[in-house]
This record gives C-alpha cells, structure tokens and sequence, in this order.
C-alpha cells in the first residue's frame, strides 16, 4: 500500500468522525429540546385538567353544602317539636323532610356516587399523577441536558462544537423553592 491511499484512509476515518461527533452534538440537543418540549406538555396538560376537576368538586361541594343545611333545617324542626306536640311544626317538618328526600332522589339518580370527599381524593390523586408525569419529564429532560453538555464539553466533541457547531452548554432545570429546603449546597 502506498502512502497516498494510507492518507486517504487516515482522512476519511478523520472525516467520519468528525462527521459522527457533529451529528451526535445535533441529535444530543434535539433531544434536548425534545425533552422540554415533553416538560411543558405535562405542565399544559395539568394546567387545563385541574381547573375542570376544581371546578366539578366546586359544584358537588355547593351541592353537598345544600343537603347538609336542608338537613340541619330539618333536624332543628323535629327538634323544636319536642316541647309539645304542634300538628303545624309536624306538617312544616313533614313537608321539609319530602322536599329533602325528593331533591336527593332527584340528585342520586343523575349522580349515584355524589359524595364531595370521594371527589376531593379524586382530585388529590390527579394532581399527584400530573405531577408525578411533570417530574418524571424534568428527569428526562435533566438527563439529556447532562448527555448534551457532556458531548459539547468532552473531547473530541469540544473541539468540534468550537469550530462547528457553536452550541451552548444548556442549565439543567432546578426549583429554587426545593433548593431552598436544604442547607447542602454543591460547590459546582
């Protein structure tokens, strides 16, 4: 083998590689921005579940509330009729008692699981599942910031990134509130 073919082979290794380095720095940030773009879709998409699950335990809750005060009403009149015995307080009392049990006929049979606490666990439980997902996308995105920042930072993709891609190094996501919570702080 002569030298002229020995180059051509040393060159085109040098260019392979260089070539993988560049595409892997491109592909590293993509998935990068791949990962954020995951993070805001899990936050956007607790943003727009909560307030409609808020918004139903509002409604059962003011429902609930309702029933409770018709049946305190109630309690209070058959309680009033203690004293003596007033055909007209068991009448009024009478008539409370059908209007209670007709309007929670009424709700059972368009709700039949109506109970603000079940719903209220519900809700609890989707927004520990929405930012359980949040956390579990700021994880990933994490990782593909630390593969991305080791590729343009590490040799030979540093040298590559100076002359070719000019990307820069990406800040992991952090929370300033968590941050706070400790009084560990790295010396990075």
């Amino acid at each position: 083998m002569d030298s002229s073919v020995i180059g051509l082979i040393v060159v085109a290794v040098v260019v392979v590689a260089i070539i993988m380095v560049y595409n892997g720095i491109i592909g590293k940030h993509n998935a990068v921005d791949r990962a954020w773009a995951s993070v805001l879709t899990q936050e956007r998409q607790k943003n727009k579940i909560i307030p409609l699950v808020e918004q139903l335990v509002e409604q059962y809750k003011l429902h609930e509330s309702e029933v409770l005060t018709k049946v305190t009403e109630l309690r209070s009149a058959i309680a009033d009729m203690s004293a003596g015995v007033d055909t007209a307080k068991l009448a009024a009392a009478e008539q409370r008692t059908n209007e209670l049990l007709q309007g929670l006929k009424v709700t059972v049979e368009a709700y039949p699981e109506l109970k603000a606490s079940d719903v209220y666990m519900k809700l609890m439980a989707e927004i520990s599942e929405q930012q359980e997902q949040i956390g579990a996308a700021i994880r990933i995105f994490n990782a593909n910031v630390e593969d991305f920042n080791n590729a343009i930072e590490m040799f030979p993709g540093s040298l590559i990134n100076s002359i070719l891609v000019r990307k820069q190094k990406i800040a992991s996501f952090s929370d300033s509130e968590a941050q706070a919570g400790f009084e560990y702080k790295p010396n990075l």
